[in-house]
């Protein structure tokens, strides 16, 4: 299956270089570049790519703000200077399905792109409990936490792994399931819990851990 991909970023430069990476592969294909947020939303309604790269600073609408316009049409894979700032956070809170840093190497965006399209999150173990860590300390307070009384036994065994940075690949093999069966768990116990994407679900998922303080 080839990857649909549409590349949003104010400067010229940076798009080419993307757009050099990912066309160099035969499973992915730039179907658009937009200078800006405003663009970047009314393109991907009109081409509905599987992913958007989106840089967050950009004109007439910034990135997070795009992004959210764009929860539940498509993927949105955030770019961004700085690890963890305040920018990263508003685009988690508003549906992003991960972050890439420009200073990423070829290799790492492909798979990057690979990874959200598939649906999976894109941070590891590791890196998502330094991004819950900072993204408590950081981000304004929530509001309630969504209700988990509703998800079934298997949904809330799937948020759990969720939580701990699994792919769908790995919490199929885990929960000895199909990996199609997963991604259906996945996409249910979003909708049930008014999530926007896997990132909010590992944050909840680490909130209700009993091994958090």
């Amino acid at each position: 299956m080839t990857v649909r991909v549409l590349v949003a970023d104010d400067h010229a430069a940076v798009r080419s270089g993307i757009v050099l990476i990912l066309d160099g592969h035969d499973d992915i294909e730039v179907v658009g570049q937009a200078e800006d947020g405003e663009r970047a939303v009314a393109m991907a309604r009109d081409l509905r790519p599987d992913v958007v790269l989106m840089d967050i600073r950009m004109p007439r609408l910034d990135g997070i703000s795009a992004t959210r316009a764009l929860s539940g049409i498509t993927d949105v894979l955030i770019l961004t200077t700085f690890d963890l700032d305040e920018y990263v956070f508003g685009a988690l809170r508003a549906g992003a399905a991960g972050f890439l840093l420009k200073n990423t190497d070829a290799d790492g965006l492909v798979e990057a792109v690979r990874v959200v399209a598939r649906g999976d999150g894109l941070i590891s173990p590791a890196v998502t409990r330094r991004l819950i860590a900072a993204f408590r300390g950081a981000a304004p307070p929530r509001g309630p936490v969504p209700e988990v009384g509703g998800l079934t036994p298997r949904e809330r065994e799937v948020l759990a792994c969720i939580g701990r940075g699994l792919s769908n690949a790995e919490i199929a093999v885990e929960l000895d399931m199909a990996e199609a069966t997963t991604k259906t768990h996945v996409s249910r116990l979003l909708n049930k819990l008014g999530l926007r994407s896997r990132v909010q679900a590992a944050i909840l998922a680490q909130e209700l851990s009993p091994d958090q303080p």
